[in-house]
Parts: structure tokens; sequence; C-alpha cells
């Protein structure tokens, strides 16, 4: 159930969420089906990770449901059980992936035949978007974070500035999932400038 490489592409178990996780934003899942749960230790002893993709068809639980064609790798930072006795998951979306092809396992668990895409180049922000800096500095000392604690060579990355806003705005999810496909930070930065005029 770990990623299995296959020629150009891999083969990653998808769980697939009524939400869009993005490359480093971080996100809390509640797990209780039995697929997911034999994921998660299949995860925990070989040290894999899961995608997830957007629902376009179906529910988080019982039948699988049909995944977005483009999803973010989860990668497990912490595990607890909460009040209910639940296992709760902390993940942190890792690399951008696009999906070739998906079955179903008996178990009802979806795999996907997937293409990794390539990791964001480290380019600086356009002056048409220093905006989105500024933007980004007063939503995390709204939320109590010190800006002046993020290093300021990224708050001068295109991409992590981007993702960032993507995680934080309050963005539907069809455009968090647009944002996911784009390749180009600079494109990504003007979809979100326009999402925000």
């Amino acid at each position: 159930m770990s990623v299995v490489e296959a020629g150009a592409g891999s083969v990653l178990p998808l769980f697939p969420l009524r939400s869009v996780l993005v490359p480093g934003a971080a996100l809390g899942l509640r797990v209780f089906e039995p697929r997911y749960l034999d994921l998660v230790r299949e995860c925990g002893r070989s040290g894999g990770t899961f995608g997830i993709c957007l629902i376009l068809e179906g529910s988080e639980a019982g039948a699988p449901a049909t995944p977005a064609a483009w999803g973010t790798e989860a990668v497990i930072e912490d595990f607890d059980r909460d009040a209910d006795g639940l296992l709760a998951l902390r993940v942190r979306g890792g690399r951008r992936f696009h999906v070739r092809q998906v079955r179903v396992r008996d178990n009802g668990l979806v795999v996907a035949a997937i293409d990794w895409q390539d990791d964001d180049p480290e380019v600086p922000l356009r002056p048409e978007h220093a905006l989105l800096r500024e933007v980004l500095a007063g939503i995390l000392e709204q939320a109590g974070s010190d800006s002046y604690a993020v290093p300021k060579p990224k708050m001068e990355d295109a991409a992590w500035v981007g993702w960032r806003l993507a995680e934080l705005l309050p963005l539907e999810d069809r455009q968090r999932l647009g944002l996911l496909q784009e390749a180009d930070p600079h494109a990504r930065l003007q979809q979100l400038l326009e999402f925000i005029s």
C-alpha cells in the first residue's frame, strides 16, 4: 500500500475528501473506516504516504467516492485518539500529483496510478503580486502568528506565498483545485489576485 515506483509514475492509495489539501498545509483527519485504518497502519509500517483528492461524486464514508484527477501527497506528522476514541491524524501536504487511472480494492480503498508533478521553482514575487504578500502578512497577524517569525525569504517566494494563501483564504474547494492544477507559481498568484478582487 506504500508508494510503488512503476516506470514514470507511481501507485498511491487515496483518501478522497470534501476538501483540498495544498502543499505545505496542515490538515486534521478523523479515521474510523476499516479501509483507512488499514491504510494508516500500512503507512506507519512502511513509512509510506497517501494521497488526498477532492471528492467529485459520492461521500467520505461508505461506497468508494470518485476523486478529482489532481491531489496532494499527505505525510503523517502526528496521531492520537480523539474524545470519541477515533484515530485522529495530523497530516501535511507534500508533493502534487496527477491521477492517470484508479482502481478500487476489495476493501473499498481507492488506489491510483499517478504522475508526480515537479516541485515549484523558488522564484521571487513579481511587483504586481506584492499586495498578496501584504494580505498574507495580515492573515498571519490576525491568526495570532508572528509574521516576523516567518523567514523573510519565504515571504518573497512566489510559490510559498501562493500556497499559504490557498490554505488560509476562504476559497471554494473548486478554486483550490484549480490552483492545485496550476504549475506556474506566478499564474497561481494571478488567480488568487482575481479571487480576492
